[in-house]
């Protein structure tokens, strides 16, 4: 018989070990926002107590993190912050305060684009990818509807809309990975400036960027609230052309089915059931026609791509490791570039947002 949802997480959680323990990663922050929303699904203090042990090994009593990079600016740092918000409201330490105001500080210096967009990474200067806005719009709103009075709520936006700017593409209906507003990088086109294919997490990370931006943005502040609203519903109708019929999943290349190699890929999949899940529990997405988007990606990730191995352990299977652009002339946003990366099982980026797809279904009404 397959193993359960539920019973697969937990069985990961017990053996989860830090992608990187030397380093605050966003990659264990996926993981640690999927604990926050079971946790919010399901009011099970194990995944509250998975969240606090982590930060207790990590967050220091005067709200440093010791394994937090300073000396260079990271978009994906700010990840792994927002499962503080659940260790301020479970525990109303004071570190856990500090640290927040720590990140809202750390974004308050990102280096900007001309546009006023962050920079993905100062070793990736002048870009923005569409991982960044997941890494740290979700973060901001929360922290400005929280603490900051609304007052960065324009910024917020700005930095979505600049991405509808310069990195959709209305004749296909998706986003592009990454745009280069210097025009310097060897992937970039010297036009528009933006890398040269769809990837499946990249529309994944933008997804669940816009979704979740919602969910924390106060609708009393209209404007704000109305352009995030469409604009998640814009990326939703777009996408939907390219869900595989009989699986809901999406290829790698998104719209590439063609191409030998070319593959349904997890963790993008699992990005796009989430988002969709949400979108309709928060009444964004109108049930009847977009919930059977949402479950049938999920049941298929469910039904073929958990596989339990002899020594009974299952695994979450198709996850593309990773994928970015550049430095350079290296990972040039080609198709072969993209299905050249490692197919692999349990990744934390593909796992984290099936715990999160989980939780969303859990919560519908």
């Amino acid at each position: 018989m397959p193993m359960t949802p539920l019973a697969f997480i937990d069985q990961y959680l017990a053996r989860y070990q830090s992608h990187n323990p030397a380093l605050w990663n966003y990659e264990d922050g996926c993981v640690l926002t999927g604990c926050r929303q079971l946790y919010q699904a399901t009011g099970e203090e194990k995944y509250l107590r998975f969240v606090l042990d982590y930060l207790d090994a990590r967050v220091a009593a005067d709200g440093t993190i010791p394994t937090f990079d300073t000396g260079n600016y990271n978009i994906d740092a700010i990840n792994c912050g927002k499962a503080l918000f659940l260790a301020w409201d479970a525990t109303g330490e004071e570190k856990y305060r500090k640290a927040l105001d720590f990140h809202a500080r750390r974004l308050a210096g990102h280096p900007r684009c001309v546009c006023g967009s962050f920079w993905h990474k100062e070793i990736y200067p002048w870009q923005v990818w569409l991982d960044g806005l997941y890494m740290a719009q979700p973060f901001a709103m929360e922290y400005e509807t929280r603490f900051g009075g609304r007052a960065g709520y324009g910024d917020i936006l700005r930095q979505f809309r600049n991405a509808r700017t310069y990195l959709y593409d209305p004749a296909k209906g998706l986003s592009y990975h990454g745009w280069d507003e210097s025009r310097q990088q060897p992937w970039s086109n010297p036009g528009t400036g933006c890398s040269p294919n769809f990837w499946s997490r990249a529309m994944g990370w933008y997804l669940m960027a816009l979704i979740d931006a919602v969910e924390d943005c106060d609708p009393a502040i209209y404007e704000v609230y109305r352009a995030l609203c469409d604009q998640f519903r814009e990326a939703v109708r777009g996408i939907l052309p390219y869900q595989d019929a009989a699986t809901g999943m999406i290829y790698q290349v998104i719209d590439r089915p063609d191409v030998p190699g070319n593959y349904l890929e997890a963790s993008g999949s699992a990005m796009l059931a989430c988002a969709i899940l949400k979108g309709v529990r928060l009444k964004v997405l109108l049930a009847d026609k977009y919930l059977p988007h949402g479950l049938l990606p999920y049941e298929t990730l469910t039904r073929d791509y958990l596989r339990t191995d002899a020594a009974g352990q299952c695994h979450l299977e198709g996850i593309c490791s990773v994928a970015g652009l550049g430095p350079g002339n290296k990972r040039d946003g080609s198709v072969a570039y993209y299905l050249s990366e490692k197919v692999v099982a349990d990744d934390p980026k593909g796992v984290g947002a099936y715990m999160m797809a989980t939780a969303q279904k859990i919560m519908l009404p």
